[in-house]
């Protein structure tokens, strides 16, 4: 197995090599795009809450778009970022069971993740349920690598997700795909969307979708809860957005996304049927306003909504998080620059059967910042204070330059501050929380070249993240230290997320060379210990194909080895995937596709003990039409 994973590891190291040899020997100099490239750029929102153009955002970022999901033929939204750079992911078992990503070594509860601007994720364990989230609903995806704190406040230290559904937008289009696959995997979704009126234009789009599977066994012989039966999942889900324009520069809407996980899981070799059933809900209200030429107003209120059932044999656990949201941002245009003013204040609601963690915080905060763009200079500051009915007040700020060396070639450096709020477990969970521990606190500078011509991609970026009063398990507990089996959350420790994440890709007639590499230390400075689940290099390559009615790729995705535990006793093994997928359009309308996992049928592990999917097959028919 070791040799395999060094053959495939060297092996993707040199075809990224290659991807960038052939990227890099085209000449840096002042290359013109087309007005077919600038149409085509993709444009960023996360990265300074207002649409940007990609060649114009500083911070490290990617767009995962509608076409790259379809093309994939992906159906786990883990599966789909584990694939890109600066991201890990861990999973306990199967696509239904619970599953963290990893952004730049920062742990899941050290990112923030948004739909469509509405904060999801639980204020108990902390971080949101991955496992919950339907690939099946998303549009696109944008990845802000980073610290954000000072745009969106607390635990934005490692990154943002902002998950994008489905929007409509120009005549009616209509459009349902099924399919099936291994270990009795099926689905079936369907959309539709357009827009209607003219003066007064509406837009709208709803989306519905199912997926079950009787999947396999989530844990190994060797897991306390191992149980042989098969742990399969269903997932029920359904988005909408509506829009209408009630005059020139004034828009309202409203949208929503719903999703239902009932998973089977291990708890033992106990006949009971033992569950984990997840409900994420996303509801917002807008209204978008532009009242004069230079100054524009989004005015929102939302609600984020993380249910968490778990059935066993001794009863129902019960952890639900409801986060209402309400701000006002408005952005104001002076010249080429923007200078942007906004107000927050957002409820959390905990409700829980576990005696002491329910309960309320809530926050209020402002936020300044100005971007500037004057020729071949960009430039951005932001400050922002959290007001916590529960941990106090922060303040963070950040200041990013970024300088065009040439059209396609900038350098970017930047500084930044954040901080992760305590999660009601850390602080309430009886013989575990600590009432008075303290949030996270990470110190960012980070500096990286980038190079765009239409044709070709390369970024490079090192980054350096200090993180203190580090929230670990801490054995025996600070606060009872006769006690010496007992164990609480405590901010005792210090981290260094360290690294440097490479991306390149070029397009050679038909085809796309595409691969990243990363090269990190996330680390635990108190024990000199590597933060556990994470490998200090990570990556991928890949080749796709495109021509006529035929779309093709092939990938190979890497890891080293990583410790499933923070005293790194328990190794879980580095490992190398090869994946295949592609589609045929049969006709205009009609298109089949296909995804092929783990060709090799490796034996691999993401958690100690836990099963991952051996080598898997699925299919599937498309319908759309305009």
């Amino acid at each position: 197995m070791k040799s395999t994973v060094y053959r495939s590891a060297c092996m993707a190291i040199e075809l990224f090599t290659l991807a960038i040899a052939a990227a890099a020997a085209l000449p840096f100099s002042a290359i013109a795009q087309t007005t077919e490239d600038k149409t085509l750029a993709p444009v960023v929102v996360t990265s300074s809450r207002t649409p940007q153009m990609t060649r114009d955002v500083l911070p490290d970022n990617i767009v995962i778009t509608s076409e790259e999901i379809a093309r994939s033929g992906h159906t786990s939204l883990l599966d789909l970022l584990q694939e890109k750079r600066g991201i890990e992911i861990t999973r306990s078992g199967g696509p239904g069971t619970a599953s963290s990503v990893f952004i730049r070594g920062a742990d899941t509860k050290q990112n923030i993740v948004l739909v469509d601007g509405v904060r999801i994720g639980t204020s108990t364990i902390g971080g949101a349920t991955w496992q919950v989230i339907p690939l099946s609903q998303i549009d696109h995806i944008e990845i802000v690598y980073g610290p954000l704190s000072t745009l969106y406040g607390a635990d934005a230290i490692g990154g943002v997700v902002q998950i994008f559904t489905k929007k409509g937008n120009g005549p009616v289009q209509f459009s349902a795909s099924a399919g099936a696959g291994s270990y009795g995997t099926r689905s079936l979704e369907t959309s539709v969307s357009g827009t209607a009126g003219d003066e007064h234009l509406f837009r709208y789009a709803v989306s519905a979708a199912r997926e079950e599977s009787d999947g396999f066994s989530a844990t190994k012989p060797g897991n306390f809860s191992f149980n042989p039966d098969k742990d399969g999942y269903k997932k029920e889900s359904a988005s909408g957005q509506f829009s209408l324009d009630v005059a020139k520069g004034h828009e309202i809407g409203l949208l929503f996304l719903e999703s239902r996980l009932d998973a089977q899981v291990d708890l033992g070799s106990s006949a009971y049927n033992a569950r984990a059933v997840g409900k994420l809900g996303t509801y917002a209200l807008y209204s978008r306003n532009q009242f004069l030429p230079e100054w524009s107003s989004l005015i929102q209120l939302s609600q984020g909504i993380d249910k968490s059932d778990s059935l066993a044999s001794t009863g129902v656990t019960t952890s639900n998080t409801t986060q209402n949201l309400l701000s006002w941002q408005n952005d104001l245009t002076l010249g080429t620059d923007v200078l942007q003013l906004l107000a927050e204040r957002r409820e959390e609601k905990i409700d829980s059967t576990t005696a002491g963690v329910s309960g309320t915080r809530t926050t209020n905060s402002v936020a300044a910042s100005y971007q500037l763009r004057r020729g071949a200079h960009l430039g951005t500051v932001s400050m922002r204070n959290d007001d916590s009915s529960q941990y106090g007040s922060h303040t963070t700020g950040s200041a990013g330059y970024g300088y065009r060396i040439t059209q396609a070639l900038r350098a970017n450096a930047s500084v930044g501050t954040s901080f992760r709020a305590p999660t009601f477990n850390e602080l309430y969970f009886p013989n575990f929380g600590v009432a008075t521990n303290r949030p996270e606190k990470g110190k960012n500078a980070e500096a990286g070249l980038y190079y765009e011509d239409g044709k070709s991609q390369i970024s490079a970026v090192y980054y350096r993240n200090a993180i203190n009063d580090l929230l670990v398990t801490a054995v025996p507990c600070p606060t009872t230290p006769t006690v010496v089996s007992s164990s609480c959350a405590y901010n005792v420790d210090k981290a260094l997320l360290t690294g440097l994440t490479l991306g390149a890709s070029t397009r050679i007639g038909n085809f796309t060379v595409r691969g990243s590499l990363d090269l990190q230390n996330p680390r635990d400075e108190t024990t000199d210990k590597l933060l556990n689940r994470r490998a200090r290099q990570h990556g991928n390559v890949g080749l796709d194909y495109g021509a006529g009615a035929i779309k093709a790729g092939a990938e190979v995705v890497f890891s080293g080895k990583r410790f499933d535990d923070v005293a790194n006793k328990n190794i879980l093994g580095g490992y190398g995937l090869l994946n295949l997928y592609g589609s045929y359009d049969v006709t205009r309308n009609w298109s089949l596709f296909a995804r092929w996992d783990n060709v090799l049928n490796k034996d691999y592990e993401l958690a100690k003990n836990f099963a991952t999917p051996g080598s898997n097959l699925f299919v599937g028919i498309r319908y759309g039409f305009i």
